[in-house]
Order: structure tokens, then sequence, then C-alpha cells
């Protein structure tokens, strides 16, 4: 009972209405407004990556996961299975859901790394051949097909023709009587033909009256000739639609054989649907992920920035007051959290928005808050929040809380656990309870002002030994309360902390911000003075309270304006640091600027680069075809090495020259000795080997010159010995260019592998240099016979396909060793 007080208590119903309005199908809305809680972690933990993944699918979907033609089937399912016959609408609805499914099936197989969704849609069946059989039997209108059965072909062709023959007949009596009739028309009455007859000339067209107007003016007819069609129509009609019957029974049967199959299908469907709604729901309060942590394991409760799911609808949609978050930051120690201040300054709204949080955790949904989201997985929620008052049974709001927190007690259970940690306040005593808390006694419990609605002596001790029996007895309870005795648990017994409500004294308002580790101070007696209250009366009030309440709200105001300076220099700080990654960001800019352009100049270089190669290539081809002309000559040669090596000169930049690096020591030069870490003065020269004499203070010694570096941190250069002069050699001829010429070309066309190989030994015992060898294209055979043989033969260094002006890969030039 107390948990459905609780979920009503915390409004609960209302988001799961939220939660239904994201659903795309019957079955899914109506799932969501009655979300079931799960009883394990392992149940919660499930939906949530099922949301997950559904977070993930859709936002790789461009339009989103479709449950288009996916209805609610299952009235008809239960029909189908009592041999009732479906009608064509119910059969279609059948249909359509197939369809859907497998669509569903087929978006969700064709994604990667969704293995909870996948894993759901493994056993899904959607029976194709069911779906064409009701579709070939069934057509949009949900009318049965002619092409459903020969028979019901047969009897519509009946139809047909007997309707024309009945209109036909009509039709010439029209023309034949058309001054009795009242307008040239046949319609129909009880699927009866007739036309309508003026009722002066009613016996001009004997026949059966089936119907009269309004005013009695006009009858409607069916001539005596047609009365026979007519009975021969309704007795085919009956036929067609036993027929239809009979084919709807059919397809009826089909799909109860298959029942539970279908029935799985509508609850995988639905276990879609909910799980995209959730995964909506959350993307639209912009919440996060949670995680379950355990605070056994020294895990702190992390909620920055949580915000209450139902006042951020009522801001978007009601045109609400902005809605102000919270932070919840409580160490695993912590049992029982205190909230202290004034009236309507948000302390209700702070355990609510802590309720619906751990529920939405737990069936799957995220946590309006920002990253990290951690939270225990509660196993029980419970709250007393508000008046219960009660005229039938004269019940006070004493004892409606009473009865409420009784419920919550039994609720938690009679554990053992606990009695003595009640006893004993300070360290030693909380971790003697805390080890003593059941593992199954996971509760979060939520009281509103309690204590409250009695004598404040009885209800303030009635509290503080309530709040300790339920330190002992549930893993966290948030209380709020105006009892200034409850502030000082935090001081007797570690597993109690303090935290209050802002309130603003130049605007006499609440901030409705929550401040952690400071009490709430009492401010009736200043809000009673600004409000105009006879300063002696306030006066002789605060007389009454006595000096030490002063004193500490004196003390509490001063915590409270420490926090707000830590508050304004984090804010300060927070702007430096958004004003560091601005500037960040424009000099990480400038300097991708700084690059592409250093890049695009890289590749216009480059691009004048290869133009003027390419240039050089075609002059140096120029001055090759010049030279293959005709009979070469040593002075055309000599002109061709010219032409090139002005070529070369002409596109080859200049070396630059080498920069000179380091210096070199001269005496009286002051000089670094860093192996000694001492500066000394040059009084030798460096010698052949480099090693020169110095002298520091009074000290002289030999070094080498690797070993010393200038003032300024150049490095010596090093001495180079002078080499013997060489020998007289006659100088090598100068290079001359691979020029192809008819010396140098030997023609293998048409020739055989084994004639080829012999004249190719021969050409290359007697060449001084590169040759070129045409062997064409034809089969290949010729071309890789030339190609083995210059592989293996030991005066061949390399070969290679000739210039596409020599022939290409049609010639093999060879270079010779």
């Amino acid at each position: 009972m107390i948990q459905s007080e609780t979920l009503e208590l915390l409004e609960w119903h209302r988001l799961c209405q939220h939660l239904a309005t994201f659903a795309a199908t019957k079955l899914g809305a109506t799932a969501a407004r009655h979300l079931k809680i799960p009883d394990s972690q392992t149940q919660s933990e499930l939906l949530l990556e099922q949301t997950k993944e559904i977070y993930q699918l859709e936002s790789r979907l461009t339009t989103g996961l479709s449950f288009e033609g996916i209805q609610d089937i299952g009235d008809s399912l239960e029909r189908a299975e009592r041999s009732g016959v479906l009608a064509g609408e119910e059969l279609l609805a059948i249909a359509t859901t197939l369809s859907g499914a497998r669509n569903l099936r087929r978006v969700i197989d064709n994604q990667e790394d969704l293995p909870i969704l996948t894993d759901l849609v493994a056993d899904l069946r959607t029976y194709p051949e069911l779906e064409q059989e009701i579709h070939r039997c069934i057509d949009e209108r949900a009318q049965v097909t002619d092409r459903a059965s020969q028979k019901l072909g047969e009897i519509r062709t009946d139809l047909r023709r007997l309707r024309s023959q009945i209109t036909q007949k009509l039709q010439n009596i029209l023309q034949a009587k058309s001054g009795a009739v009242q307008e040239q028309l046949i319609t129909q009455r009880s699927d009866r033909f007739v036309i309508p007859v003026k009722a002066p000339q009613k016996d001009a067209i004997p026949g059966i009256v089936h119907d009269t107007s309004t005013s009695g003016a006009t009858l409607y007819v069916e001539p005596n000739s047609v009365v026979p069609l007519g009975n021969q129509l309704r007795q085919i009609i009956r036929r067609e639609q036993a027929e239809e019957e009979t084919i709807r029974r059919v397809l009826t049967e089909q799909v109860a054989a298959v029942k539970p199959d279908l029935e799985r299908l509508l609850a995988i469907a639905t276990t879609l649907d909910l799980a995209t709604a959730r995964s909506r729901y959350s993307f639209w309060l912009g919440a996060n992920p949670p995680r379950f942590i355990r605070r056994e394991d020294k895990e702190i409760i992390t909620l920055r920035n949580l915000r209450h799911p139902l006042l951020v609808w009522q801001q978007q949609h009601e045109q609400g007051q902005p809605v102000v978050p919270v932070d919840l930051l409580i160490n695993p120690l912590i049992r029982v959290v205190t909230i202290t201040g004034p009236n309507t300054g948000g302390k209700t709204v702070t355990l609510k928005t802590l309720g619906l949080a751990a529920l939405m955790a737990k069936v799957g949904l995220f946590v309006p808050a920002r990253e990290p989201v951690e939270i225990p997985w509660f196993d029980k929620v419970l709250a007393d929040i508000g008046d219960e008052q009660s005229l039938q049974q004269s019940l006070s709001t004493f004892s409606g809380h009473i009865r409420r927190i009784s419920r919550i007690l039994e609720a938690l259970g009679n554990g053992e656990a606990g009695e003595q940690g009640s006893k004993g306040a300070g360290e030693q005593g909380s971790r003697e309870a805390e080890e003593k808390l059941p593992a199954s006694n996971s509760a979060l419990v939520l009281l509103d002002e309690v204590g409250a609605g009695t004598d404040p002596v009885e209800g303030s001790a009635l509290a503080i030994a309530l709040l300790q029996y339920l330190a002992n007895h549930s893993q966290l309870t948030i209380a709020t309360t105006h009892f200034g005795e409850l502030k000082a648990l935090k001081y007797e017994d570690d597993r109690f902390e303090n935290a209050s409500v802002e309130f603003d004294e130049s605007t006499l308002s609440p901030t409705y911000r929550l401040l952690w580790g400071i009490p709430g101070r009492s401010n009736a007696l200043t809000i009673a003075l600004r409000l105009g209250l006879k300063p002696e009366v306030v006066q002789q009030a605060k007389t009454q309270v006595g000096e030490a309440t002063d004193e500490v709200n004196q003390v509490i105001a001063g915590l409270e304006a420490q926090r707000r300076r830590q508050e304004t220099k984090a804010a300060e700080a927070q702007v430096l640091l958004q004003q560091a990654e601005r500037l960040y960001k424009e000099v990480s800019a400038k300097a991708a600027s700084l690059e592409e352009r250093e890049s695009s100049l890289r590749a216009s270089q480059e691009v004048a680069v290869q133009q003027a190669i390419a240039q050089a290539k075609g002059e140096i081809a120029q001055v090759i075809r010049r030279l293959q002309k005709g009979t070469p000559t040593a002075q055309e040669a000599q002109q061709a090495t010219n032409a090139l090596n002005q070529i070369g000169q002409q596109y080859q930049p200049a070396t630059p020259a080498k920069p000179k690096v380091g210096f070199m020591p001269k005496v009286g030069d002051r000089i670094r000795v860093p192996k000694l870490g001492q500066t000394a003065d040059v009084i030798t020269a460096p010698d052949e080997d480099g090693q020169l004499s110095v002298r520091f203070g009074l000290m002289k010694m030999a070094v080498k010159l690797e070993d010393i570096e200038s003032l300024d941190g150049q490095k010596a250069e090093p001495v180079v010995k002078p080499k013997p002069a060489p020998a007289a050699v006659t100088p090598p001829p100068q290079n001359v260019p691979e020029i192809r010429t008819s010396q140098n070309t030997i023609d293998l066309r048409g020739k055989r592998v084994a004639d080829a190989e012999y004249i190719l030994d021969k050409a290359i015992s007697e060449a001084t240099g590169p040759i070129w060898i045409i062997h064409g294209y034809g089969t290949g055979k010729l071309r890789q016979g030339v190609h083995a043989f210059l592989q293996q033969h030991s005066r061949v260094n390399n070969y290679e396909p000739a210039e596409q002006a020599d022939g290409g890969s049609g010639v093999t030039v060879a270079h010779i060793k």
C-alpha cells in the first residue's frame, strides 16, 4: 500500500502520461501509462541498455524507428482462439502488424553494435505467407476480394449480371412512364431496387412500395416485373455473404493456429515501442543515462544539475517558471540528510525530484541531470510528503503523518541490525551500524516536515528518534524540517548531513538553490522587521529567543556569505577559463590556416617543378631525336652533350652555400667547458688533432674541440687534417648521356626465342653501354623470353621498358655492367 501511496505523492502517474505521448502505438502508450517498476537491478539494467541502444539507433536513422502498421490485435487473437470469425478490418490489421514487425526486425538486423535489440527480435516470427494470404483475400477497404475463391468469383459474376438486368428493366420503365415518376432515378431500399413514383400516379406503375418520402409526395416502388429478379438477387447476396464468411473463417483459423507467436510478436513490438518512448522522452528532457553504484564500495551519489521532470514539462508546455536545478552529492557514509529552510523554498520539490530520479533510473529512463549520473538501485522508494487529513475518520495532520510513517517502517521490515547504532553516536557507532545494515534494506525514504503537527518539543524528540532509526534501517533518508535541534545531529553522528534552501533577504524570497553543509537559519524575525512590524516587538522576540540562537544565526550567515564569495570566485574563474579556451581556439584556427597556406604553397611549388621537369624532358627528347636522325658522328654527340649540359644548368637549381656552423677558438677567447661546468681562457690554438690548452683560475689543462663551446652555446668546428696529394691519374671520360642509336638497337621482331637469345648474347658481349631491344607486343612470349634471358645474364645490371617515345613496353632497355 505504501508503495502505491508513494507513487501518488510523487505524481508518478503524471510522468507516465508524459512518457505515453512519445509512444508510437496504442500498445506502447498503454504500457507507458501503466509502467511497471522492476523488482531487480538486473531488469533495470536491461531496460537501460534497451533505451541506450534505441537512442543510438535513432541517432543513425534519418527518420527514426518506424512502427507504421502495428496495431493492437490482442482482442482479435482472443476471438480467433475462441472460434469466432474475424472481420475484414481485423484480418487486415493483423496483416499490417506482421508487415510492421518485419520492418522493425529488418532495421535492427541491418545495424551493428545493438546486441540487446538484436537478441530481442531474434525469435520474432512474422509469417509472411499468412500476411500474403490475407492481402490476397482482403483488399484495402477490408472487403473480401473476388480472387479469394473461384466460387466467390462466380457468385459475384452472377450478381453483376443480375444487377445489370434489373437496372436495364427499371431504366425502360422510367422512360416508358416518365410522367408518373418523380425523377429519372434508380435507388435502393432494403437491398431492393426501386424508382421514385409520384403518389397520385402510383397505379401507373404497379408494384411493391418499400418506402415513402417525408412529405408523402413520393413513393419508392419496386415494379412487379422486377420483383422476381430482386428475389433472385437477394438469394445470390446471401450466398455471397456465406462464401465471404467461409473465407474469413479459414483465415481466422490460420491466425488462431499461430496465436502464441503473434502474441509474442505483440509483446516484442510493445517492448520496442516502450523503449523508443523512453529514449525519445529522455532526449526531450536532455537527460543522461544513469549508472547504478554500490555505496558499500564507497561510491558517491552524483546528481549535478538535477531537474524535476514534471516542472520541465510544465515550463515547456504550460509556460511555467524556469526550473532551478539542484546538486546532490552524497558520500557513502551519509545515511540521513536533513534539509532546513523557509517555506516555499524548494525543500519538498527537492524530495520529489530525487524520488522521481530514483524511479526513472529503475524503469530504464535517463535522468535529467548532468553527466555523470550515479545513483544506487533502491529496492524501495518510500515517501511521506504533504498532509493526509480525512474528515471521515477525523484524523489530524499529525495522525496522518504518523500512520504513513508507520507503514514506511513496516515496509522496511523489522531487521535486527541497527538496534545498537541508535545508542552510540560518533564514528565508531556509525561504522558498526553501517556494517550491520541489511543488504536488502536498500530503501530511499523521503520525509517532508518530519515531526510536524504537534508540540514542538515532543515533535522534535520524535523526529530525532525516527531519523536515528532510519539511519540504521534504510540506505538513504532525506528529511525536511523546521526543528533546529535536528541540525545538531551532524555533529553527533557522522552518518548525518545538513543542507538548506537559500533565501534572499534583500528580496524576501527563496532562490530555490540547495546549499550543502550549511543548516538553514530562521528568517522569521528578519522578514517581520522588513515587512513593517514594530522594531520593539521584534527586539522583544529576539530576547525571548535568546542570544545563543542569534549567535548561531550569525555564524550561519557568515558561512552563507563565505559560500557566496567562493561561488563568485568560481564564476570568475569559469569566465577566465572560457576566455582562455576561446583564445586557444583562435590560435588553433590561425595555426591551421597557416598550415593550409603552407601546404598550398608547397603544392603550387611542386606543380611548378613538375612543369619544369616536363619541359626539360621535352627538350632532351628533341635533342635525342635530332641525334637519332641519320648516322651520328662524334661531333654531333659532343653537340648533344653540350645541349644536355645547358638544359641541366637551366633547370637544375643552384646548390645553396652551406651555412657556417660553430666557431674556431683563438688565443685569448673566453670559452665554456660543459663537462666541468667552468669557463676558461684559450692560451694555445688547436693543433692538428683538435687539442688546445685552456686556463681557468690557476689551473691549465688540455681539452678537445668537441668538449668546448662558445659562451653563446655554439660548438667548435672540427679540425680537418690535410690529405696527401693523390697520384696523377687519367681523368675518367666525361659522362655521355644514354642515347639510342642504330648501333645500340637490336630488332628481334619475328625471331624465335632461341634465335633471339643467341643474338642478345652477342650484342651484350660487345656492348659498352645500354642497348635497346625491340621485341614488339604480339603474344608476349618473345618479351617474356627476352626478360628471362636478361635476368640470368651476368653482364646485365638491370633492364626496364623504354620511354614511350622509344616504343614503350614494346622495347626493353638493358643496362650493361
